[in-house]
């Protein structure tokens, strides 16, 4: 085993911690992911008078995936407003949806804001966690090869977390410039190439508007069509601005108002809202002249059935003559083309993989260890599960944010509501004097059980489209079937009962 990191001068021990009788004995705590739920959760034990936790971060800043996603056009889907932290509002963003320079540097100014940066460790990523039982904590193990023990194990992970890597023959063979977009390559210009993009999701209908403005010709292999809304992107006036920053209620009342429109149907009202927004999608798709193109844009599933995508840009994008849509399957890719099923072979020199995330993995994209030698990955054999969605049985003081089964309006809401559970818990640890605590096995099954009856109920989600919603087994892992206030309401409620304990 690699020398442990309380043998190094950033060691805190129990031992060396300078207290009096009546303070709390607050355990140690190492966060995985400097994203914005590891940022959360550091704002929130230094207020709780917590200084004794580390974050681990395997790029070279904060940020989480407004970090890596640097693609041109990436943008906020959801309103600023709500894309920030309640504690920490921001009067200056440039509009409702803003780009991710913005939302990146909102990040950067809360880690510094709030004494975040000391605690952080960039350029090295976790790889393995284990429980100790006889010691009763965590170890995790990085790839640096340190190993990091606490008494308290936070994933903020999240679901953006591994990229997802299209299976296609002759991916690898190719030999000009690919990559991922998620892992955009800056250093190669596009201008006058010919690109081939492959998917059609959420970052494609960001990104490709912007490259056809550039690239001599675009080739966006489409696997599946899916609903755009238009989205209401105009900067704010420079007057409107400058009101938020001099009137800062101004700006909460913004939020708050955005806060109860986002909050009042839920994942819920997606069958009672479907004409609706299906018909908004269709009027924003007629800005396609080509009534042929058109018809191939025209989704096969019901509005809500995927995730609802915005942007007032990619339907006139294929009115250039440099940006073709093509419908057929990709059956291999050579060296310097892509072939389809019909025979048909385009000579490109960059390909662009828009093939989105490994959504369904969230803890388990590295290997954690808990109770009796379990495994995550068998604890999770048909799909990732929580009670709560921040713990899951067999895995003592492990908190997740944005876990299994708590995607929904606003990460950033949801989240906050999971960083103030896991820290009642850590007080619970502390006041009580426990060694750990653990989720009993019986209260997930039930709380899943009602939820997964929930999830069957929202009708658009059993169409039987392609979505990034369920895990190889079928059931569906990422999503929250209920308003975020109704998750709030979950993890505010008394719930002591639910956990088995140990001093």
């Amino acid at each position: 085993m690699a020398k442990s990191d309380r043998e190094s001068n950033e060691k805190i021990t129990r031992e060396a911690r300078d207290m009096t009788e009546n303070e709390r004995q607050f355990p140690r705590v190492v966060i995985v992911g400097a994203g914005p739920g590891g940022l959360c959760m550091g704002v929130h034990l230094k207020r709780a008078g917590i200084e004794d936790f580390v974050i681990l971060e395997k790029s070279d800043g904060v940020g989480g995936t407004w970090n890596h996603n640097r693609y041109p056009g990436c943008a906020c889907d959801i309103p600023a407003p709500l894309y920030s932290y309640s504690f920490e509002l921001n009067p200056n963003w440039s509009g409702l949806y803003p780009p991710q320079p913005e939302i990146l540097a909102y990040f950067e100014h809360c880690a510094e804001k709030f004494g975040l940066l000391p605690h952080c460790r960039f350029n090295d990523a976790a790889r393995r966690a284990s429980w100790q039982e006889a010691s009763a904590h965590w170890e995790v193990e990085l790839e640096s090869g340190k190993v990091i023990e606490a008494e308290v194990l936070v994933s903020a992970m999240g679901m953006f977390n591994e990229l997802n890597y299209p299976e296609i023959d002759g991916l690898d063979s190719f030999a000009g410039t690919a990559f991922h977009s998620a892992r955009w390559n800056w250093e190669h210009d596009l201008e006058d190439k010919t690109v081939a993009v492959v998917g059609s999701a959420a970052s494609a209908v960001q990104f490709v508007p912007e490259i056809a403005k550039t690239a001599g010709q675009v080739h966006l292999f489409q696997r599946t069509a899916n609903w755009v809304l238009p989205k209401e992107d105009d900067p704010f006036p420079a007057e409107q601005r400058e009101y938020f920053v001099s009137e800062p209620k101004a700006a909460q009342a913004m939020r708050d108002e955005i806060l109860g429109v986002t909050d009042s149907g839920g994942a819920g009202a997606f069958a009672e809202i479907r004409g609706e927004m299906e018909e908004a999608c269709l009027s924003n798709m007629d800005q396609v002249s080509d009534p042929e193109i058109k018809a191939k844009l025209v989704p096969d599933h019901p509005w809500g059935c995927k995730r609802p995508l915005l942007s007032s840009k990619y339907y006139p994008a294929f009115n250039r003559p440099n940006l073709e849509l093509v419908t057929d399957r990709i059956d291999r890719i050579t060296a310097d083309s892509v072939i389809c099923a019909d025979g048909s072979e385009r000579k490109v020199d960059t390909l662009v993989l828009a093939t989105g995330f490994k959504t369904t993995q969230f803890l388990s994209a590295i290997e954690v260890v808990g109770r009796n030698g379990l495994n995550i990955e068998e604890s999770w054999s048909d799909g990732a599960q929580a009670y709560k969605g921040v713990m899951t049985s067999g895995f003592p003081n492990l908190f997740m944010l944005y876990g299994p089964n708590t995607n929904g309006d606003s990460i950033i809401t949801t989240i906050e509501y999971e960083v103030e559970y896991a820290i009642r818990q850590i007080f619970r640890i502390a006041d009580e004097g426990l060694a750990w605590i653990d989720v009993r096995p019986e209260k997930m099954k039930a709380y899943n059980i009602e939820l997964q009856e929930a999830i069957g109920k929202i009708t658009p989600w059993q169409a039987g489209c392609g979505d990034y919603y369920r895990s190889p087994t079928g059931r569906v892992v990422t999503q929250w079937p209920h308003r975020m206030s109704d998750l709030k309401r979950e993890l505010e409620a008394a719930d002591e009962a639910a956990y088995e304990v140990s001093a």
